[in-house]
């Protein structure tokens, strides 16, 4: 019998990504983002030294008022290391919107996730855009239908007056703004439990959303053509939240 050939998997070669929200000249949350990217190429590349980014990032920041930055780390040589920043082009509409915008998914099977680096190869979840609509997402599963997350944010179920997430148990990208919300929520009182669940947990959802740093929050409206629940107190809560720290800056 022939053995069963492997899963395509990202190419570590090309390095990885982090992708900042920026507001008024001001990256947001960019230490979170360095920390994240530090040790990332701390596990992928242990003996190339890192790239001191910091002021590139603030200085390339300072004269956009709403957009993002794509910070691109890698390999280069045998040794070195290199980063490349670029301003990404977003419609002013898609960043934090007021009211969270909706989209839809579909599943994804992937044996074990993208993992917990942000790569810089998409070419797998591109293959897989390219067969939706504009408003759809890929949404990583595993084999089983465990939920991991999307192709572009983390994923959040509410059930029963609690609030689910999948845990950052090395399958799934721990996002920036997955920990936010997570903070956000507990601080509002809501139980929080981190752990596995399925796409037929979302079908029972009250609520299912996601969660990423530059579009903050995205209600999600159907899974795989099936209609979700659309109730949205627990994400507007948090977007809300969320957009008062990041897009109009922190009281006191």
């Amino acid at each position: 019998m022939a053995a069963a050939s492997a899963q395509p998997r990202p190419d570590r070669e090309e390095g990885i990504l982090e992708t900042l929200l920026v507001v008024d000249g001001r990256a947001v949350e960019l230490e979170a983002h360095l920390t994240r990217l530090t040790a990332s190429l701390a596990t992928l590349f242990p003996d190339r030294s890192p790239p001191d980014l910091e002021g590139a990032i603030q200085a390339r920041a300072q004269n956009i008022e709403r957009g993002s930055l794509r910070v691109r780390v890698g390999p280069a040589g045998r040794a070195g290391i290199e980063a490349t920043i670029r301003v990404m082009e977003i419609e002013p509409e898609l960043v934090f919107p007021p009211v969270p915008r909706s989209v839809s998914v579909h599943s994804l099977v992937l044996a074990g996730g993208l993992g917990a680096h942000k790569w810089a190869d998409r070419s797998l979840l591109d293959q897989a855009q390219a067969g939706l609509a504009a408003e759809a997402l890929p949404l990583i599963v595993e084999w089983d239908g465990t939920v991991l997350e999307a192709s572009r944010g983390n994923v959040f179920a509410v059930r029963g007056g609690v609030l689910l997430t999948p845990p950052a148990d090395g399958r799934i990208l721990p996002g920036i703004a997955r920990a936010r919300a997570i903070e956000v929520a507990s601080a509002a009182g809501l139980e929080v439990r981190e752990g596995a669940f399925t796409c037929d947990d979302l079908l029972g959802a009250d609520e299912v959303f996601l969660t990423s740093s530059v579009r903050g929050v995205e209600q999600v409206r159907a899974l795989n053509g099936t209609q979700l629940g659309t109730r949205g107190e627990v994400g507007l809560r948090i977007a809300t939240e969320l957009r008062r720290n990041w897009i109009q800056g922190p009281v006191g």
